[in-house]
Formats: C-alpha cells, sequence, structure tokens
C-alpha cells in the first residue's frame, strides 16, 4: 500500500502543479485584486482545484500501478486460476458486485497490494515472492485484507482527505506567499515596488509554499492510511478468519527481511517502520500493534 500511495501522492502533486500553471497562464486567479485577496473567492478557488488533483490521481491510480509495477492481469483459466479463485471468493463474501482484477508481479518481495478508483473498478495484485513464501491460509490472510480495502472504499476515502489537504495546502501558500511579498515590498522604495500579489516570483514563492505544507500534509494523509490499516484488519479477518488473519501478519513479522526497504516498495502488508519521529509518516502501523488489536478483537 505504501507504493501506491506514493504513486497517487505524486501523480497528484504533478497535477496540482500543472493546474495551477495552466490557471496562472491563462489568469484564472481571480481571489487576487488591488485591495489584496478575496478569502472566500481563493476557498473555492482551492477547493475545486484540491480535489481535481485528487480526483485525477484517483483515476489513475490503476493505470499507475500496472505501469510502475509491471503487473501482469491474470484470469481463471492460467496458471493462476486458484488465486483469482480465491480473490472473486472474498470478494463476493465482502459484497462487491463487480470482481476485481487480478495481477501478479515479479519481485521476491512478500507483498501485496489493492488500489482502484471504486469498489467496482479495482485490481488486487500479489508478488511472486508473496506466493512462494507464504502458506495458503497465509496467503488467504493477505487477500482478504486487500479486499476489505476494497469494500471499504479506502482509495475514495484517501482521495477525499487528499482533496482536502490539497486545498488547505494550496489556500494558506497563496496567504503565507502574500504576506512574504508584503513583508519584501515594505523594505523597498515607493519606485521599486511591484504590484503585491502579482509577477513571477509571488507564483514561485507560492510553489515552494506548496510543496513545503505538502509535507506537512503527508502526517494527516499517513494517519488516515494507518486507521484504514486497523479496519482492513479487521475486515480480512472477517472474510478470512481471525486466524489467517494474524498467522499472515505474524509469517510477515518473522520474515522482516523479506522485505526491500531501500526504494519505497509496495508494502500493502507493511512491515512495521523503526519507531521515530519520521514513523508518523509511516502509512502503516506497527505489525505488533495490528497483532494485538486482532487478538484484543478490535
Amino acid at each position: 500500500m505504501f507504493k501506491r500511495i506514493m504513486l497517487f501522492a505524486l501523480t497528484n502533486i504533478l497535477v496540482m502543479v500543472t493546474v495551477n500553471i495552466v490557471l496562472t497562464l491563462v489568469g484564472a486567479n481571480h481571489y487576487l485584486s488591488a485591495q489584496g485577496i478575496n478569502y472566500q473567492s481563493l476557498m473555492v478557488f482551492c477547493l475545486v482545484w484540491g480535489f481535481v488533483g485528487s480526483g485525477i490521481s484517483l483515476l489513475l491510480s490503476k493505470f499507475m500501478a500496472k505501469s510502475m509495477m509491471g503487473v501482469e492481469i491474470v484470469d481463471a483459466h492460467g496458471p493462476y486460476a486458484g488465486l483469482v479463485s480465491k480473490v472473486h471468493a472474498l470478494a463476493r463474501q465482502a459484497g462487491l458486485e463487480k470482481m476485481p482484477e487480478v495481477g501478479v508481479y515479479q519481485s521476491p518481495e512478500v507483498n501485496a497490494f489493492a488500489t482502484g478508483p471504486s469498489r467496482n473498478n479495482s485490481l488486487v495484485a500479489v508478488s511472486t515472492g508473496l506466493l512462494q513464501q507464504m502458506s495458503p491460509d497465509e496467503v488467504e490472510g493477505v487477500l482478504a485484507h486487500e479486499i476489505a480495502h476494497v469494500a471499504n472504499g479506502d482509495m475514495v476515502t484517501l482521495a477525499l482527505v487528499q482533496g482536502v489537504v490539497n486545498a488547505f495546502v494550496m489556500f494558506f501558500a497563496r496567504i503565507a506567499a502574500f504576506a512574504l511579498q508584503n513583508v519584501l515590498a515594505g523594505n523597498r522604495d515607493d519606485e521599486e515596488r511591484s504590484p503585491v500579489g502579482g509577477g513571477f516570483m509571488y507564483h514561485i514563492t507560492v510553489m515552494v509554499f506548496e510543496i513545503a505544507f505538502s509535507f506537512l500534509g503527508m502526517f494527516v494523509v499517513a494517519y488516515v492510511s494507518r486507521m484504514r490499516e486497523y479496519r482492513a484488519d479487521k475486515g480480512g479477518a472477517k472474510f478470512a478468519g481471525r486466524d489467517k488473519m494474524i498467522g499472515a501478519l505474524r509469517r510477515l513479522q518473522q520474515k522482516q527481511d523479506w522485505v526491500d526497504d531501500s526504494n519505497d516498495a509496495v508494502k500493502a502488508m507493511k512491515i512495521s517502520s523503526k519507531k521515530g519521529f519520521m514513523n508518523f509518516l509511516s502509512t502503516h502501523p506497527p505489525l505488533e500493534e495490528r497483532i494485538a488489536a486482532l487478538e484484543r478483537g478490535i
């Protein structure tokens, strides 16, 4: 799930920057005037374009995952017929009306992920490493966890959260850039002053603040993602059985060296990260906490 979220976030940022450049070129930034910022217009502007960025990212999520991870879609008549059958059985149990696509990608890592713009347009993909190194019951626990993500609409939830974060990032970036330009303008002679809120440097400053505030926004998105993991674990326990779900997590806990953390690879069942400040940016809670939650029946 980590790579999926990072792909989603990267696409989202690129879309936001592109939209901002286009709006600037066509002069659609009508929230600025000679009197300063019209905050109501600015908020509407940011809400619209903030959700456009996350919405496009959501629509492209399956395409991006397939392209970046080299996922090969498999069917019920090939060598992965058993995998497809199990995913579809779990999907029916979860009440999905349309079966998700099932894919396999070549990797020694023990990983899987689910993505897609809706419950009825989703993809569940697993690594060859997972299929080779986990027992059938453990694989079922992993698949049930991913189906729970689909059934819970987690990608849509994250897109909505990202849209709100986008809006606030855009809103406060423009206010901060406007305030900074006012301060700089106040230190110049009258002849050297340029209109506040206009010009090339203002838009560059906006982009710099957007990047900085986007980083802060990642803490919010990561927190929501961690909460969704607990819910997906609970769903996985419901669909496959609590013992299979706990068994899958314990297997991963025993074999943490199977997952390569050097390149932010997909970690739908992500190995617990090291304790510390950066743990707040983790999209998954530590495995021991997830296991404990399942054992408590939370």
